[in-house]
């Protein structure tokens, strides 16, 4: 990743420059002593106790001096084994940056993990400037991007097999679908457990069926009462012995998967709700509109706690992806969405601009703004969370929550376009003694 100016430019007295490219079974490592054109090069066997071992012996052999390594991870197992050794200065570089390098250096695309090493040797040693190091955030903060991440990874885990079950379903049981509103809910994997087929469903007293629904929460009278009617009316969708044995078998498995999702999600979101309330950045992004439980830890981990991180708005909107891509040579120009990016970072930041739009009226505003003009509604979106982040960012480099009555006087006092948007006229208010900007109809 280039530097863009994000991290201070003074650097240490440099020892050693390694190239370390990593692997499965083995790792290939090529150094270079600061000051000599000698090069020595090594492999390693994928252990802690050989990369510990050769940590170690740099240590010994350069008297505890800085050495800047360069390898193609930014987090994984090799990254945390070496971050233990302070002597060591990780410069990640993504794959795609390294291999592009790569084939710059040798056009014939010949490959091999000695010249993978000499060429990440290369890039560290002549192109560091365009490098970031890696400076981890805090343990607290890093463990709350993991358990967000966790917490992700569980639902898009659900959401598959909700519709491997859906999908199964609609093969011998589709009624059961429209009876039930989400069937990967509490409700609708307690009902497939226990009657997992029509058959099974219709065996039950109309009594056992209201109770079922009632524990379950359901209190629409009117819609147990459709469900009753339903459920004796029904006819089985197949006759084939076989699916009708398979499939319900099938179902069951899948509903126990599901309720081992809910239960591991439940407990990453009461793990994650304590780190918030720990967390110091918390009180930055409590009160933003649209923020509640599951994006407030999001927005936590995206900004963290390190303000040298970025040093402005423009590095952040272009490192999460929020920000186009321009693409121009001679009379041809074209913007295009970013695609190399991390994702789960711009989702945060889009996923709470679209929640913002009901709960603010400016960003509402923003948003039909850019419908008006033609836009989709994720461009729409994606525009407003461009705007969303210049706020943001200044809330967090100043540490300072963000004040809706301040920015919409800002708004005012910069004749923003806005402000005639919204239709109204903003006016300052003195309401139970506190001063609060107003917006009247002209």
């Amino acid at each position: 990743m280039a530097n863009d100016g994000n991290r201070p430019t003074s650097e240490p007295e440099w020892a050693a420059f390694v190239g370390l490219d990593w692997g499965d079974q083995k790792h290939q490592w090529k150094l270079q002593e600061a000051g000599s054109g000698h090069c020595e090069q090594g492999e390693l066997r994928n252990a802690p106790e050989d990369l510990d071992a050769w940590a170690s012996q740099l240590h010994f052999r350069f008297q505890g001096q800085p050495i800047a390594v360069c390898l193609e991870q930014s987090r994984g197992a090799v990254v945390y084994q070496l971050c233990k050794h302070a002597h060591l200065v990780l410069y990640p570089v993504h794959p795609k940056a390294a291999a592009r390098f790569r084939e710059a250096c040798h056009p014939s695309g010949g490959k091999s993990d000695a010249r993978d090493a000499a060429a990440l040797l290369d890039l560290l040693m002549h192109h560091r400037d365009r490098l970031r190091r890696l400076d981890p955030e805090s343990p607290q903060t890093r463990l709350l991007q993991m358990c967000v991440e966790q917490r992700r990874m569980w639902v898009d885990e659900k959401t598959c097999l909700s519709n491997r079950l859906t999908a199964c379903l609609k093969q011998y049981f589709p009624q059961v679908l429209d009876w039930v509103d989400d069937i990967d809910s509490p409700m609708g994997c307690a009902l497939l457990q226990q009657w997992p087929s029509l058959e099974a469903l219709q065996s039950n007293h109309p009594g056992s069926l209201r109770r079922f629904f009632t524990q379950h929460n359901c209190r629409s009278q009117k819609r147990i009462q459709e469900r009753l009617e339903a459920i004796p009316a029904a006819r089985p969708a197949i006759q084939d012995a076989a699916m009708r044995e398979a499939g319900p078998r099938l179902v069951q498995h899948i509903v126990a998967l599901i309720q081992v999702l809910h239960k591991q999600i439940k407990e990453l979101e009461r793990r994650i709700a304590q780190l918030v309330q720990e967390h110091p950045e918390a009180p930055l992004f409590k009160g933003l509109p649209g923020v509640g439980p599951a994006l407030l830890p999001r927005l936590i981990v995206a900004f963290g706690s390190d303000r040298q991180r970025y040093t402005s708005a423009a590095q952040l909107q272009a490192y999460s992806g929020v920000a186009p891509v321009t693409q121009q040579s001679g009379r041809s120009r074209a913007v295009h969405f970013r695609r190399a990016c991390p994702k789960f970072l711009r989702q945060t930041f889009v996923e709470m601009a679209g929640h913002s739009i009901a709960k603010c009226g400016w960003a509402r505003a923003y948003y039909a703004q850019h419908r008006s003009q033609g836009q989709r509604h994720q461009a729409a979106v994606r525009a407003l969370a461009f705007k969303w982040l210049r706020v943001l960012f200044a809330c967090w480099k100043n540490r300072t929550p963000y004040d809706e009555q301040i920015y919409l006087r800002a708004l005012q006092n910069n004749r923003s376009r806005l402000v005639q948007i919204l239709g109204t006229h903003l006016q300052w208010k003195e309401q139970a003694g506190f001063q609060k900007i107003c917006a009247e109809k002209p």
